[in-house]
Parts: C-alpha cells; structure tokens; sequence
C-alpha cells in the first residue's frame, strides 16, 4: 500500500478529484495548507505599500491507494494538476504498512 500526498492549487482541485475517480482512488483527504518552495511566495499590494507574501496558500490531497494503482495515480495527478508554471506542486510517496477501517476491523490493502 502507498501513500501519496500531492500539493496542487486551489482551483485544480475538481478537475484532480473527477480524474482521480476515474483510475479507481475511492477516496481522499484534502487539507488547506500554506508553504512556499522555489516561488519563494508573491509580491501583493494593500492601501499602496507593497508586502511580500511568503506562504502561498495551496491544498495538499491525501489518498492511500494499493500498489498496483500508483503509477496511474502519479499520472494522473500530473496531468490534471499541472499549468505549467511555477507553482505547480509536489508529489509525494510514502508506503504504508497498516491499514485499518475503524468500522469493521479490516485490515491491509481491504481496509482502503
């Protein structure tokens, strides 16, 4: 089982979600995170003196997915979050070793 978090923009998340369903991701954990990387964050303005925004408002998905999905889940995620610009994003891959569904007890990769 893996773990895949991914750190898109806001506006990118229906578009990641509806692709995501499409390969077989169930289900999925979405967070409202503020970071920066290479961007370095954003020049704004307010009532004329200019300030430097250093966290960038983002979202960070969350899906735990069975091994065999991961390369279509990376894919996907790719092709449905990227713009092009900076910004972009972050992809990243963890693996889990449990899984359990609180409900019944299922454990493993039947728990997803």
């Amino acid at each position: 089982m893996k773990k895949v978090e991914a750190i898109i923009r806001h506006y990118k998340l229906d578009d990641v979600k509806e692709a995501l369903q499409r390969v077989g991701v169930q289900g999925m954990t979405v967070t409202e995170v503020k970071g920066f990387g290479r961007q370095k964050g954003h020049k704004e303005q307010y009532r004329g003196a200019e300030y430097i925004v250093d966290f960038v408002p983002k979202l960070k998905i969350e899906v735990a997915i069975p091994d065999e999905l991961l390369d279509d889940v990376i894919e996907t995620l790719l092709s449905a979050a990227r713009t092009g610009q900076i910004g972009d994003g972050k992809i990243f891959v963890t693996t889990l070793d449990e899984a359990v569904r609180i409900r019944t007890g299922e454990r493993g990769p039947t728990a997803l």
